[in-house]
């Protein structure tokens, strides 16, 4: 029995103000929020390539502008970029197509990214092993230079980049200008090969494929060069390492 006035603190029951519980409800809504929008989009989504055109020809100059903004809601949702790009690629041709789809993707990717920040970032550092928070911290101190090699590295999926750097100390500039400028080699190839299904032997189509294996050996050769972990104790010397933190 404690007694009244002597200061000492009443333990509450099992469990209170323990924040774990509540922080992997919010990454498990984040994660459901996810899946329940790529399952919806993927069995409703039965447009043929003729169908898509006619809608969009419906717009008439408007449908860029309508291309981007489904684009982007595509994207929050999983759907594979290549074959938005392609599909750009195919209703407006590579000039115009490119620009729509680097658009296209940086702003589905921003809203990914944010959704993802303003659920379950907080929540991530609550629940994360000491391995995946030294991995997270890792990332932010690295920043541009860490999302644009996601971008430009052969077999990362795209969309999923967009939630795990949400859940990162990643700057919202950083990841948006290293998105921009990651997304753009890739955006203008296949872009470029949805303008050319009728013919893959047409020139742009021979410089998309080039692109992307030139895009590959660059991704790995900036993870090997710029990527490593520094030595423990040390910090970034980098410009991206002291701007990558949250704003």
């Amino acid at each position: 029995m404690i007694a009244p006035g002597s200061g000492a603190t009443v333990p509450g029951p099992p469990g209170a103000g323990d924040p774990r519980p509540r922080a992997r409800a919010r990454v498990a809504a984040l994660a459901l929020l996810v899946a329940g929008a790529f399952v919806v989009v993927s069995t409703s989504l039965t447009l043929s390539a003729e169908g898509v055109r006619d809608h969009v020809d419906g717009y008439g100059a408007a449908g860029p502008l309508v291309f981007i903004a489904v684009s982007s809601v595509l994207t929050v949702a999983l759907f594979p970029g290549p074959l938005l790009a392609g599909a750009s690629g195919l209703l407006f041709g590579t000039a115009l197509g490119t620009p729509v789809s680097i658009v296209s993707a940086t702003l589905g990717a921003t809203l990914a990214f944010s959704l993802a920040r303003w659920i379950a970032r907080d929540a991530v550092e609550e629940v994360a092993p000491p391995r995946v928070r030294r991995l997270r911290a890792w990332i932010g101190r690295r920043g541009f230079l860490a999302v644009l090699y996601a971008r430009l590295a052969p077999g990362l999926p795209y969309s999923l980049v967009n939630y795990a750097a949400g859940l990162a100390p990643i700057a919202l500039r950083a990841f948006v200008a290293a998105t921009a400028i990651g997304c753009a080699p890739r955006a203008f190839a296949y872009t470029a090969l949805g303008g050319s299904l009728n013919d893959l032997s047409r020139p742009e189509a021979i410089v998309a494929f080039a692109l992307l294996g030139v895009m590959a050996v660059a991704g790995l050769v900036l993870g090997r060069r710029r990527l490593r972990p520094s030595a423990p104790g040390t910090g970034s010397s980098s410009p991206d390492a002291r701007s990558a933190g949250p704003r």
